[in-house]
Formats: structure tokens, sequence, C-alpha cells
């Protein structure tokens, strides 16, 4: 019993970076008693599980799991993960270009990444994994379910998926090293389009580049431009504010606020719009997460831009990443932000100021319920500033248009419908987008 209060002790004096002189003792000698319980269930799990257990392996699993039972953002990233959050955050990485989270014990996709293998073969968001390679995901990690996704490039993985409206089908992709451009562009006639997949160290500077390429080759006749954010998950803070100060003069970007009120933090914008005050349409939908929300609540609440889709995902919270030296990192929660009029939209999104479904021939509508939203997600923060702290998923759906059949394929099977976003012929939302582009320019041109 000394044995293991000393442990717990020891722990204790770790995990709070304080020597054991408790400020409080009495709650420090409740934390104390827990810490010997939690010692005690590992001594038990060491010396009586089924078979031979890996030290290391409890440790970072307890530790997960604490972290994760907090809320769907935190977690504990042992070496290797730490490592591989670092090579995301920098844009290249191998793999098959998913967006994912894990959902009900199921791998569930946020985003499929442009011109990657899952792109081109049809994933969409929404979209569950149930095994890989005929090996059921359930039982396994978020982290180990991508681990086994990734792999050599040119070898290939069987992914079975469930789809809303559709039976269980398998797809076959071959890895690839996935090399993310965060932002792609083309014109539009003179109207300049881009693409933001996701916020990454070259994001800033890539959309500067591709600014100055669209105002060279349209010229001066250039009415404006359209933003797409849409199914883009997020990403870095500190690109996510460069990218909004590019769009404005002046004024708050975000502010964070976390549990001490010293450490509210507020970004400013800075003089120089790189869009020379022409009129912007940003695009989102419910794959619209985190830092391009934060785009889209600064540009919006600044009137600098209108805002056209669906409401975004509502993941309106900050995660920091703490290294622990020798032993990775820590993804924790520690503030949330909050856009320039004031608002959290934790749990609840951005509404767009012109909803506009997507559609093929006619909107597609999505029931309540299938709706992507940071609400759902288990353990989810509540929202500070709502009645109830989230979103009302009682809330009527957001279309009532009946959608076409399903086309299908060889096997009689619904087929997957892709729509290339970007594409006015196919894109919905993109086509209003250029509309409304249009009749901003006019309406701002002088008259004769």
């Amino acid at each position: 019993m000394i044995r293991k209060t000393l442990i717990a002790a020891g722990a204790l004096a770790l995990l709070a970076g304080t020597s054991l002189v408790p400020a409080h003792a009495a709650e420090r000698k409740e934390t104390y008693k827990l810490m010997e319980l939690f010692a005690e269930v590992f001594e038990k799990v060491r010396s009586d599980y089924v078979e031979p257990v890996n030290d290391e392996e409890l440790i970072e699993a307890a530790l997960n799991g604490m972290l994760t039972s907090l809320d769907p953002h935190s977690s504990y990233l042992n070496p290797k993960n730490s490592r591989d959050m670092d090579i995301n955050t920098k844009g290249e990485f191998g793999g098959l270009g998913i967006e994912v989270t894990m959902e009900q014990g199921w791998v569930k996709v946020v985003s499929p990444i442009d011109d990657t293998p899952a792109f081109r073969a049809g994933m969409q968001p929404g979209d569950f994994i149930t095994h890989l390679d005929g090996e059921p995901v359930q039982g396994l990690t978020l982290s180990e379910a991508v681990d086994r996704m990734r792999g050599p490039v040119n070898t290939d993985i069987k992914l079975t998926v469930r789809r809303v409206g559709a039976e269980p089908f398998d797809v076959k992709l071959t890895r690839a090293v996935i090399r993310i451009q965060t932002v792609r562009s083309h014109a539009e006639g003179n109207i300049g389009y881009i693409r933001i997949t996701q916020f990454s160290q070259s994001t800033h500077g890539d959309l500067v580049k591709h600014m100055a390429e669209l105002k060279k080759s349209i010229g001066k006749d250039i009415a404006g431009f359209v933003i797409d954010l849409r199914n883009n998950p997020g990403g870095l803070l500190d690109q996510a504010i460069a990218v909004s100060d590019d769009f404005l003069d002046k004024g708050e970007i975000v502010s964070t606020r976390s549990r001490k009120a010293e450490d509210t933090q507020r970004f400013n914008a800075r003089a120089g719009d790189i869009a020379d005050g022409l009129p912007l349409v940003v695009l989102i939908n419910d794959g619209s997460a985190s830092a391009s929300e934060i785009v889209a609540g600064a540009l919006q609440d600044h009137r600098r831009a209108l805002l056209l889709g669906s409401r975004s995902f509502g993941k309106g919270s900050v995660q920091t990443l703490i290294q622990l030296p020798g032993h990775g990192s820590m993804r924790l929660t520690t503030a949330r932000y909050y856009t320039p009029s004031g608002r959290s939209i934790q749990a609840v999104g951005i509404e767009p100021d012109i909803k506009v479904l997507q559609a093929k021939v006619e909107p597609i509508a999505v029931p309540e319920r299938e709706r992507r939203a940071e609400a759902h997600l288990r353990g989810a923060l509540a929202n500070p500033d709502a009645p109830n702290g989230k979103e009302d998923k009682k809330a009527a759906p957001q279309g009532k248009a009946t959608p076409e059949p399903e086309p299908e394929d060889a096997d009689g099977k619904p087929a997957p419908v892709v729509i290339k976003l970007g594409d006015p012929t196919q894109d919905y939302q993109m086509a209003r987008a250029l509309d409304l582009i249009r009749g901003l320019s006019l309406y701002r041109a002088p008259a004769n």
C-alpha cells in the first residue's frame, strides 16, 4: 500500500507540475485517494489480466481516456502520433486523403481532400468506414485506425463504407503521397474563384500568390472573388487570422477566452485588403469547421463578405499542442473563440447570409438528423451563449425538396454522386455565388 501511495502521489505531482506540499490540504487528500485508486487498478490489470500487458500502452490509454472524456478534440499523442501531427500541419503526408473523426466506434469521414485517392473514389463527407481490409474498426482508437489506413505508397487497402440511404459497399484505394495544395484558383470570366481546403503553414502565402495571379490574368475588369471554404475542416489558428487579415483593413478578427480572464487574447487586422475592396462571396457548408469558421465569422461580422451556402459545423474551441518532452504531446482544449461581434459559434455554427442548398437539378434535401455538426459529437463543449448550450436539434430540416433517384452502378447499388466543387455547370452553390458577385458588381458600377 505504501508503494501504491507513492506512485499515486508522484503521479499527481508530475501531472500538476508542483511540489507535494498541498495548497488545499483536504482537496489534495481526496485527490491522492483517487490517484491511489488508479495505481491499484493499474497493478491489478498488470498482475491479473488474462494476457500480458504493456505498461507503456496502459498508461497511454489512460492518458488518452482522461483527455478524450473532456471533449472530442482533446487527446494524448504518443511520440509517433505527435510527429504525424507535425507532418499534417506542414501539408504533406502519406495516406488516402481523408479527414476523419470517430463516432459510435466507427471512423467517420469529415471531408475528402481534393485530388487525392479518396476524393477520386467518390468518398463523401458523412460516410462511415466500418472495416479496413475486412477487419472491423470498432475497438480501435482513431489513431490506430488512421495508422492502418496509412502505409507504403502504391499499396492498396479496401474500405467498407456505410452511407445514408445506401447498402454497405467496398472501396479499393491505392495509397499515395498526399501533398496538400491548400489553395487553388481559376478565373470564371471576370470573377476570381479561390478554394481553400485547409489551413496549413503555407496557406496565407499561397493565397497571396493566387490572388496576385488572378488579378493579373483577369485584368482591370475583375468584378470580385468567390472564396470557397466548403468542406474545409480547419487547421492552424495563425493562418486563419492571417487569411482574415488579408481582406480586412481594420478591426478585430477573433478573440480567444480561456478559464482565466487575464488570458483573453484579441487579434486585430492591419491596414491592407488584397482584394482591393472588390465584392467577396464566401461559400460555407456543414463541412466548414474551426479555422474556416473564424475566417467566415470575421468577414461576415465586418460585412466584408456575404456568406452563401448552408450552416457551418460549429467548432468554436481552440486546442493547444503541449509538448511532453520524451513522451509526445497532448492536444488540450484551452479556450473558446469568439467572432468580432462577440458571439460564440460553438455547437451552433455560422448561418450564411444567403442559404443555398447544394443541388444536382433540384436541391438535395438533408434531414436535420443527418447534418454534420459539432453539437452532434459525443462530449462536445456547450455554447455559453445558447439557452441550452447547443443548437436546437429539433430545428426544421434545411430543405424539403425530394432528391432525384440516385444513379446505380453495375451491381445495382447507388453510385456515388460526386459534384466537382468550383465548376458552375455542376456546382449549384458556386453558380449562385457567381450570380451574386455579378449583381454586386453592377450595383457598385458608377453611373454614366
